[in-house]
């Protein structure tokens, strides 16, 4: 079995260092009646639930909201495409990145090519040969000629190969909103055999000659070094499928294994489907390859990044000009940066995506800055008010976090995990109005009398007890210095008097912007 990837159970939210799922053939079906004919076979969702929603509404939700967010196209027709096949709240923007290059078209069958994760390696290509694949939004049906011409043509049908294999079925509920029309080929490559794949290839474009055709090659990126490490590895592997040259695409895998790249288990673990959608692209008249996009699992909300997973979206067209790698360019923060306005209006928009996303259909959005000043590292707090009392306020203060994640994974703390309150339900969503505080480091002070209140937020510390208010919480209070101490010490749950002797006390400033009420934003302060 190959590399695992990276799912979340459905209705569970952790903000906690995650571990990859692994899913073997015990996710179980029951057998197939020897009286029903392979042709009507329909094979059930096998991870509806985890990798995705299992509820067709949530589904339906998550996957539209995807392909809204979704990088526009780029007005060349593709005739194949890569995307990851993750669960959806770690790669679904970047599947959903694939996907919108090629809305618009008109596409009768869509090809795809998944990898062997859960059978024994066998040196071919299985092409399913059943009715349909099942998904909570229905049954996607299979183009049977394509199918039987593909097993003609020295193919073979492996139904183990299919059975709990997730790389084709995450796939499908893209297909189904994006394509409703078009039918289906699931393809599961055996082995990562350039050979092999390069057969298959050829044979998928000579059969598809005529057709509205669209291949989808389902692939991760690499497995599980650092962040870092995986940025590197990750944009090496994507300059060399944008060649469109098969081989220079495995010399690159080559040469990013042989390095020591710290918990590196593969570069590509779709290598083979990835081999045949280039091989088939180029003989129906692809000629460029695109970079659509790129993140890997430390980019989104739940991810950590010590240990990470790739994904990418590529298009092959057939448009003129040299390969396009742009979308892998980062540009650096510039020095002495400051939020502007747009970056305040992103910041809050997201906040309320993530728990709005969350709540309605159990995935969440990728945060994607408009500015570099997004990635940089900072501490934040996000408050939830609702007809202007507090519904939740939990924070972040180490600088160790880009902010843009920061932001979105307190918005998601405080509205489910602040223990003043119950969590946020799904019809309290319209009252709600968000406020983010942007923290600058934490300075130790001499004491009580150096704190300025309305300019400072305080951290109290003594006895191994803490607690922390914004800048912003004494004013709203009406609050003298002694008395936000007071309070502040009350909160640590100790005596109110505590800060008048032997404890640590330490001050930070905020960038405090928000909504007057739900949706309406306001300016921000210090």
């Amino acid at each position: 079995m190959a590399c695992p990837e990276m799912a979340r159970p459905e209705g569970k939210v952790s903000l906690l260092p995650l571990c990859a799922l692994w899913f073997t053939l015990a996710l179980g079906f029951g057998p197939v009646r020897a009286s029903e004919p392979a042709d009507a076979v329909v094979r059930p969702p096998a991870v509806a639930g985890t990798f995705y929603p299992g509820d067709a509404k949530k589904l339906e939700g998550a996957v539209k909201g995807y392909l809204a967010d979704a990088l526009p196209p780029r007005g060349e027709r593709p005739v194949a495409l890569v995307a990851p096949h993750a669960g959806y709240l770690y790669s679904g923007q970047i599947s959903a990145d694939a996907f919108r290059q090629a809305m618009g078209y008109d596409y009768d069958v869509v090809v795809i090519l998944g990898t062997n994760h859960t059978a024994a390696p066998f040196d071919s290509v299985s092409v399913f040969q059943g009715r349909g694949y099942g998904t909570p939004l229905g049954v996607a049906e299979v183009d049977q000629p394509v199918a039987k011409a593909l097993l003609a043509s020295g193919f073979t049908y492996r139904p183990e190969a299919h059975a709990a294999e997730h790389s084709e079925e995450v796939q499908v509920p893209f297909i189904q909103v994006a394509f409703p029309k078009a039918r289906i080929v699931p393809a599961v490559v055996g082995t990562p055999s350039l050979a092999v794949a390069a057969r298959f290839g050829q044979a998928l474009a000579r059969i598809l000659k005529g057709r509205k055709a669209l291949i989808v090659a389902s692939s991760d990126l690499s497995h599980y070094p650092p962040y870092g490490e995986a940025v590197a590895a990750d944009k090496a592997i994507l300059q060399a499928m944008a060649s469109l040259d098969p081989q220079a695409l495995e010399a690159a895998v080559g040469r990013q294994m042989k390095p020591e790249r710290p918990g590196l288990l593969t570069c590509a673990c779709g290598e083979g489907a990835i081999f045949a959608a280039m091989v088939a692209a180029k003989a129906m008249g692809a000629t460029k390859g695109t970079v659509v996009s790129y993140a890997n699992s430390g980019d989104t909300i739940l991810g950590e990044r010590d240990r990470v997973v790739g994904y990418g979206a590529v298009s092959f067209t057939s448009g003129p000009g040299a390969p396009d790698t742009k979308a892998l360019d980062r540009p650096p923060v510039p020095k002495g940066a400051i939020l502007g306005e747009a970056d305040k209006a992103y910041l809050l928009a997201l906040a309320r995506s993530t728990v709005e996303r969350y709540l309605t259909t159990g995935t969440l959005p990728l945060p994607r800055p408009l500015s570099p000043i997004l990635r940089e590292p900072r501490g934040a707090f996000v408050t939830i008010k609702q007809r202007g009392g507090l519904r939740g306020c939990i924070g972040h203060m180490a600088e160790d976090t880009p902010l843009e994640v920061v932001v979105s994974r307190m918005a998601l703390e405080a509205a489910l995990n602040d223990r003043r309150f119950p969590p946020v339900a799904v019809e309290e969503l319209p009252s709600l109005a968000y406020e983010i505080s942007v923290l600058t480091p934490l300075a130790p002070v001499a004491g009580p009398g150096a704190v300025v209140v309305g300019r400072d937020g305080v951290v109290i510390r003594k006895g191994g007890r803490s607690a922390v208010f914004l800048p912003q919480v004494a004013p709203e209070q009406g609050w003298a210095r002694d008395e936000l101490l007071d309070h502040l010490c009350d909160k640590a749950g100790l005596p109110s008097d505590c800060w008048r002797r032997g404890c640590d006390l330490l001050t930070f400033q905020a960038v405090v912007f928000g909504e007057d009420k739900a949706g309406a934003r306001r300016g921000g302060a210090k």
